[in-house]
């Protein structure tokens, strides 16, 4: 099953030398879970052939508007290309008026249901039971409410050894192994044992979004071994007192956060318009985080099955 990230947007308050505003797929299995929604996002979703119909859920971090002014373009095109399955949005109180203020004055009248979800900034909240992922909020130290997101897979079941597999078996009781379960006879005598007819399963996977911020050890546990992590960069170290006057993170400080949290890799992003090369922020940041990338336009990165081991159970 697919477990992977796409970037369509890089760039922080403007766009600006090719790069776009805060836009990012996730697609899981062939669902695609949006989250944020700059200008140019659906834009760039036709650009890198991605598939906006696929998209059933979207999170808006907070109402800085390089997070969200694409989102009405989107729904409009949603609307006119017959859209009728209900759009799911997580965000923010205040999202809900500003879409209907639009729709309202161009007297768009969308064909297909939005189902809001108010977020609370203050505490980490389950927001979506999905049958494929769990949806976490992540409370954000920036100027307005803010959350990152924390997508977990759902547990995997577990394997089974095909030859090792009893033949008397039902479908119902090889069901209940692959949940852990010994099968027993009406008599309470074992007929199949887990430990000796599965094998481990799969890892489920996880990833974090960490939008605009200054570091709070707060969200550190929240994104502790997470396999893929997104933490915006919006400036270089040397601008470290902006950074906090602003409430966002450098890259320097993204990495050691990467780095206590122990996660798999680090994708850095939100880069201020005042640099034109983003290199240095990859160096800055490799410099104490090894695996971290640059989340720039048209980069994805696919996270793997792994199979279970004693340190990831």
């Amino acid at each position: 099953m697919d477990f992977e990230l796409f970037i369509l947007g890089s760039s922080s308050a403007t766009p600006s030398k090719g790069r776009y505003q805060s836009a990012q797929l996730l697609k899981v299995h062939t669902d695609f879970f949006m989250i944020d929604c700059g200008e140019a996002a659906q834009y760039q979703i036709g650009r890198y052939k991605l598939n906006h119909t696929k998209i059933s859920h979207i999170f808006i971090s907070h109402l800085h508007g390089d997070h969200f002014f694409g989102l009405v373009g989107l729904l409009s095109t949603m609307n006119l290309y017959g859209r009728k399955t209900p759009i799911h949005l997580f965000a923010p109180p205040g999202l809900d008026e500003i879409i209907q203020v639009q729709l309202k004055y161009s007297e768009t009248v969308l064909q297909f249901p939005l189902h809001y979800t108010t977020l609370d900034k203050h505490v980490s909240e389950h927001i979506l039971d999905h049958p494929l992922v769990d949806v976490y909020t992540i409370p954000l130290d920036h100027r307005i409410k803010c959350n990152g997101f924390l997508f977990k897979e759902k547990p995997k079941p577990l394997k089974i050894d095909k030859n090792k597999l009893p033949s008397d078996l039902s479908l119902l009781e090889i069901a209940q192994l692959k949940q852990g379960i010994d099968v027993v006879d009406e008599n309470g005598n074992i007929k199949a044992r887990v430990d000796e007819i599965c094998l481990k399963a799969l890892k489920s996977r996880s990833y974090a979004y960490c939008s605009d911020t200054k570091v709070n050890p707060s969200y550190l546990p929240l994104i502790k071994d997470v396999d893929l992590l997104y933490h915006e960069t919006t400036f270089l170290d040397e601008l470290s007192e902006r950074a906090n006057t602003t409430f966002h993170t450098t890259a320097k400080q993204a990495a050691t956060v990467a780095k206590e949290a122990n996660v798999g890799k680090l994708v850095i992003g939100h880069f201020s318009s005042r640099y034109y090369d983003v290199e240095p922020f990859l160096a800055e940041a490799g410099a104490i985080f090894e695996k971290t990338y640059l989340g720039v336009e048209g980069s994805s990165f696919a996270i793997s099955k792994r199979v279970k081991d004693e340190n990831n159970d």
